[in-house]
């Protein structure tokens, strides 16, 4: 019968390890993966002596032999998320280049635009310049045309400038019609160089938008280690017994940035759970606190229910 009970022992041990590693391993992925964290629930702490058990001892012995690995697989994440970050930062940088650069292109525009509509100022008074002399011309023209005593030569002569002006006229017109061409494609440049800026400001914005989103699932996720953390301190300090089966008590906890207890006061729940539950943190003297300013300062009061399972 000894063997027997020897043979069940040794099929049971490397069971009981497994499951165990395989547990450690699933926390660490969920860490990675960041998981939305749900509404805390009351803790249930059992910590009767009376239920000790070996094997027990043997899995936390288990556990305890791959927490190294679990630390360096965290420590590869955080790593991993720093590099994310940096990454990202630098893809911001580089959209703020762009806008910068957007920005100056529209200004060369505006002073492009600027000088060729004083070019073409210039241009028009040439071309009033060059009517009044075509009307000139053709004033001379129909004086000589009266004096018949002119002479043929200053005949010909005015013939000439009057197809000179209409010549500078013809020249004008086509200017002007070049003009009106070159001011709607500098319009249309325009608008196209403030939809691309509106564009840059808008995927800025949506960045921006996306990484506090990144750091608010970021700060849940710790801020729901950190109280799982403290739930086990409290659970490995706290002294149960049989008369507070199905009572609990609220408590609130003030820590330092050291993880040092500060305070602790009881809420509503049985007399005797609150004293236990008190006297569990007060033993405890330090709880885990990050080290992160925004999720300390989230944490620096801590409200839990708690409730012995017996």
């Amino acid at each position: 019968m000894a063997k027997n009970v020897t043979g069940k022992e040794s099929l049971t041990l490397p069971l009981i390890y497994s499951l165990a590693i395989h547990l450690g391993i699933a926390a660490v992925l969920l860490f990675s993966f960041e998981l939305t964290p749900s509404e805390p629930t009351p803790m249930e702490v059992n910590l009767s002596e009376s239920e000790f058990d070996p094997q027990a001892e043997e899995i936390v012995r288990a556990v305890s032999v791959d927490k190294a690995a679990v630390q360096q697989q965290v420590q590869r994440i955080q790593q991993e998320k720093e590099a994310a970050r940096r990454a990202e930062q630098e893809r911001i940088a580089e959209l703020e280049r762009q806008a910068a650069n957007a920005r100056k292109a529209r200004e060369r525009e505006e002073q492009r635009r600027a000088e060729i509509e004083r070019q073409q100022q210039q241009q028009e008074q040439q071309a009033a310049e060059s009517r009044r002399a075509a009307e000139q011309a053709r004033r001379e023209a129909e004086q000589l045309a009266e004096q018949q005593r002119q002479a043929e030569q200053a005949a010909r002569e005015a013939e000439q400038r009057r197809k000179e002006a209409e010549e500078a006229e013809r020249r004008a017109e086509a200017e002007r019609k070049r003009r009106e061409e070159e001011r709607k494609r500098l319009e249309e440049e325009r608008r196209r160089a403030a939809e691309r800026e509106a564009q840059l400001q808008e995927e800025m914005e949506a960045e921006r938008q996306q990484r506090a989103a990144a750091r608010r699932q970021q700060m849940a996720s710790e801020i729901e280690k950190y109280q799982a953390l403290i739930r086990q301190t409290i659970q490995r300090n706290w002294n149960v017994e049989d008369s507070m089966s199905g009572k609990s008590c609220e408590l609130t906890i003030s820590v330092a940035p050291s993880g040092f207890v500060k305070s602790v006061t009881t809420g509503n729940g049985d007399p005797a759970v609150c004293r236990s539950a008190e006297n569990a943190v007060l033993k405890a003297t330090t709880l885990p606190v990050s080290e992160d300013p925004e999720i300390y300062e989230q944490m620096s009061t801590i409200k839990l229910t708690v409730k012995p399972q017996l």
